[in-house]
């Protein structure tokens, strides 16, 4: 890479443009010039500045990150694009590709394949996410007709993590996530706090579910987060055999009780924000890679979730990109 590549930085959540600024601050050869939340503001950074490089988000207000790489290619063509997203469907994938972009990263890659993405795309080669591919590594693709290895995309997305900056946010995104399964017939576990499980009950009702029933069914499964906690934590640390043995068997208690041919299970947990709050980030680490091997096991959806707004010193840009890295999916709200 030529000295002094020029960055332009896009996204609307906060913590995640830090941990991009400072993953290229690392190298002499990397300068972001400059950083906007949303599309209409990344167009007129590109046209001011004319940066070598725009890491663009989909997911942006006022105006969405595809659209805005279609005026982007207007007002700097020079501009090389990297979309960087955790969206995976094929369809937004290859109409960010079609754009004229050099390539699509996941967030939750971003921690191991950002800085191979970036090289690649200086480099005129292109680049998409191992985890989008069949490939069991990071490969570029070809840019001629921008539309190669799109159609191999794995969609498998069963540990998401969601970061939320409020209350109000975390119970609509659970009540939907909890929801649907619930109304496809399928079983629900909500690990959470005694407020979020009582103000869920309301929701799902509101939501148009008879929760009465799918608790008797055995369909809903609620439990404390902090109760759940103490059936596997060992003096500050998770006990594997004890994790697999509590969560597995909830799990397949709820799977029994679901309904239909090939049932599955959703499961919204906020033990590990505990864990975060309590401030033993290693704990929660190693619960995460749990949840990947229950993941692994069940045919079990799971959502974790952390509150943002609810601890004063946020969290570490450390901590936040390791959390990321054991997730298929990462959210922001």
């Amino acid at each position: 890479m030529r000295t002094q590549i020029r960055i332009l930085v896009v996204d609307d959540f906060e913590p995640f443009r830090r941990f991009e600024r400072l993953a290229l601050l690392a190298h002499n050869q990397l300068r972001i010039i400059g950083e906007c939340s949303d599309g209409d503001e990344a167009i007129q950074k590109a046209e001011e500045l004319k940066p070598d490089l725009i890491l663009l988000d989909i997911s942006l207000p006022t105006l969405n990150g595809i659209e805005a790489a279609r005026r982007i290619r207007q007002v700097s063509p020079s501009s090389k694009i990297l979309f960087v997203s955790e969206n995976r469907s094929v369809d937004i994938t290859e109409a960010a590709l079609h754009t004229g972009a050099g390539g699509y990263l996941v967030k939750s890659d971003a921690a191991r394949e950002l800085l191979p993405a970036v090289e690649a795309i200086l480099k005129g080669e292109g680049f998409i996410s191992a985890s989008l591919c069949s490939s069991p590594s990071p490969r570029p693709y070809t840019q001629t007709g921008v539309k190669a290895p799109v159609t191999a995309l794995e969609l498998a997305r069963n540990h998401a993590v969601a970061f939320y900056s409020d209350d109000l946010h975390l119970l609509d995104d659970v009540t939907r996530f909890i929801g649907v399964a619930l109304k496809a017939g399928n079983a629900a576990m909500v690990v959470a706090t005694d407020s979020h499980r009582d103000n869920l009950l309301l929701r799902l009702q509101a939501f148009g579910l008879d929760i009465g029933t799918a608790i008797q069914e055995g369909r809903y499964i609620a439990a404390d987060a902090a109760d759940t906690l103490s059936t596997f934590v060992v003096n500050g640390m998770p006990d594997a055999a004890r994790f697999m043995e509590s969560c597995g068997t909830l799990i397949l208690t709820a799977a029994k009780a679901a309904q239909g041919q090939h049932p599955r299970v959703a499961v919204f947990a906020e033990d590990v924000h505990l864990l975060w709050e309590l401030g033993n980030p290693e704990a929660l680490i190693q619960v995460e890679q749990l949840c990947n091997k229950l993941a692994k096991l069940y045919d079990v959806d799971i959502l974790c979730g952390y509150s943002l707004g609810s601890v004063v010193r946020g969290m570490d840009d450390h901590i936040f990109q390791r959390i990321c890295a054991e997730h298929s999916a990462v959210y922001s709200y």
